[in-house]
């Protein structure tokens, strides 16, 4: 696909029409209701591989609890595990958890950076999680880049790239910059829904027109 002819307006405007039926990404469905930097990074840290059911009463329980990195700094690694159980990997998540919040208490003033470059070097955060905190909660222009968004990318022919990294580096030197933010929670919500990882729905595909359907063999 000739990048320079892609048509992202119409991309977009297909795209959020579609997913105004469908729900949010959990972290999504968090900040809409609270956009606070502390709720999206340790609600995106438990979901991480989980689904978002999971996720959504997960966190809930856990802001129910702590909420705010104080509260949270006085419970135990095990009633953190408690709370998030059954996310996946909820004891080696909760001892991120555990340790964020004290790095967050004694070298950042309690609050969370705004950087992706001091995000990073919190225990259990990657890319997927900084730029998805800065985003949600701070409204800083980054490119969260899942699974779904890796796959999507790639199956439509806009990058050509290996893992998620490489397609974040590649879409930020084709992306129109106010497309940032909302790529994520579109991307996600469609790639659940219709854009799935096997035999996706090209049927009620939006956006089958801006598609090459790349590695697609069978779909529905």
């Amino acid at each position: 696909m000739n990048t320079q002819a892609i048509d992202w307006a119409a991309i977009f405007s297909s795209l959020q029409n579609f997913i105004k039926t469908n729900n949010l990404p959990s972290v999504s469905q968090i900040a809409e209701s609270n956009p606070d930097p502390y709720r999206v990074l340790f609600s995106t840290i438990i979901s991480l591989r989980t689904r978002d059911e999971v996720t959504l009463a997960a966190s809930n329980r856990l802001f129910e609890k702590a909420p705010d990195l104080t509260a949270l700094n006085g419970l135990e690694e095990k009633e953190i595990s408690e709370l998030i159980y059954p996310a996946a990997f909820y004891r080696n998540k909760a001892v991120s958890i555990k340790k964020c919040t004290q790095i967050l208490l004694q070298n950042y003033s309690g609050q969370i950076p705004a950087n992706r470059v001091e995000l990073l070097k919190l225990p259990g955060v990657g890319r997927k999680t900084a730029n998805l905190t800065l985003n949600l909660g701070y409204g800083i222009n980054a490119i969260c880049v899942d699974t779904h968004v890796h796959r999507i990318s790639n199956r439509t022919g806009w990058v050509a790239t290996a893992n998620p990294d490489e397609t974040e580096f590649a879409l930020e030197k084709i992306l129109p910059e106010k497309y940032w933010i909302p790529l994520n929670e579109i991307l996600v919500s469609y790639g659940q829904s219709v854009c799935t990882p096997q035999s996706p729905k090209c049927s009620l595909c939006v956006i089958s027109a801006h598609c090459r359907r790349i590695n697609v063999t069978r779909s529905r």
